[in-house]
């Protein structure tokens, strides 16, 4: 079942948006408002969203199975939550990631190349995250979170309309860092949206295991309103995360989104799923696949052409050439570029250290030389 609904303390309503067999848009009295914009090039626009990112994050596996990269982090069955958020916001909303989040990176405009230098070890970071209004992959896990938060309460002594937005796993819920995030959003009534990707496994823990109601419940103890929408279902998250970010915008405060979905690969690419789940549980959900789900309304509508589908398997086919080429021709950093873009003004100690490791290594100081 496609399932979007508003949990608070006081009521509860469930919607689809998308059918999960065929058949064109289901109506609801909320959303359905959210997304009254979305007409037939804007649904093919988000298939071939869906498409692209997909591939992107094939080939990024390929590659790491290659030995071209050092790790990677799949989002394969966690495209639409990624793409239908992402479109939801501004361009100058500031989105606060975790590690996952390609798909969103991809909407926001970074260049796939420029993802890939992360998971290479090739910078530290991969891009301006200024440039896009997008943090880079943020490895300690919930610690986007509380930036998300405050740079909410920035935004809001600034009183601009704009809004902070911060992924995030259904494992980062156990952390500390979220309930502490989610009292000061409420205190300081922050315009953060929250957005859990609950694909079911913190790596190898079950979610039923971090918790024994559904996760989006846990935004009523914190007096925030929460969605819980159905993950693979890319027009419900479009139209939850507007609503999310009308509220914020005029505001009402934060808002909590539940996205069930489900992670179809390993955590990472060093992870074995098949030691902790079953085929069969896998089989289901692939029956759900977002790409699918979407494809099917398309044939409803008569667009799912040939010309169509094969327009969007040239996008991805020619991002995921781009993607390669860019990882196998990347200039590998110099050594002593570690000490770059550490501290915003030159630092006495940092500069010691910087000698000292040239000298150590015997790498010319060209720094030096220049003076």
């Amino acid at each position: 079942m496609s399932i979007a609904s508003i949990e608070t303390t006081e009521h509860t309503e469930a919607v689809a948006l998308l059918p999960t067999a065929g058949g064109d848009l289901i109506s609801h009295p909320v959303f359905s408002s959210y997304v009254s914009d979305i007409g037939d090039a804007e649904l093919v626009q988000l298939y071939t969203d869906l498409v692209v990112v997909r591939r992107i994050d094939a080939e990024a596996t390929a590659l790491q199975r290659q030995g071209e990269l050092g790790l990677w982090a799949p989002m394969l069955g966690q495209e639409a939550a990624q793409v239908g958020s992402a479109h939801a916001l501004r361009s100058k909303d500031f989105v606060f990631a975790s590690y996952r989040e390609h798909a969103v990176a991809y909407v926001r405009g970074v260049d796939p190349t420029m993802i890939l230098r992360f998971w290479r070890g090739s910078t530290h970071s991969g891009w301006n995250p200024y440039e896009v209004n997008m943090t880079t992959p943020a490895i300690v896990v919930g610690s986007q979170m509380l930036q998300a938060v405050g740079y909410g309460m920035g935004i809001r002594r600034d009183r601009s309309d704009d809004i902070a937005i911060t992924y995030f796993g259904d494992g980062a819920t156990s952390q500390g860092d979220f309930s502490e995030a989610l009292g000061f959003a409420a205190s300081f009534n922050a315009p953060v949206v929250f957005f859990c990707q609950n694909n079911q496994f913190a790596i190898s823990a079950p979610v039923g295991v971090q918790t024994t109601v559904p996760i989006v419940r846990r935004a009523a103890g914190f007096g925030i309103v929460g969605v819980q929408v159905d993950g693979n279902d890319v027009l419900a998250v479009l139209a939850v995360t507007r609503y999310a970010a009308e509220r914020a915008r005029n505001g009402d405060g934060p808002t909590f989104i539940e996205a069930v979905t489900y992670r179809m690969g390993p955590h990472t690419t060093s992870d074995d799923p098949t030691r902790y789940r079953d085929a069969e549980e896998l089989a289901r959900w692939k029956e759900r696949d977002p790409i699918d789900r979407l494809r099917r309304t398309l044939e409803h509508r008569g667009l799912a052409t040939p010309e169509m589908l094969a327009a969007a398997e040239a996008k991805a086919a020619e991002f995921a050439a781009s993607v390669r080429a860019g990882c196998l021709g990347t200039v590998e950093p110099a050594p002593e570029s570690i000490f770059e873009n550490v501290y915003c003004e030159p630092h006495s100690l940092l500069e010691e250290e910087r000698v000292e490791f040239l000298a150590y290594h015997g790498i010319p100081d060209t720094k030096a030389a220049d003076k």
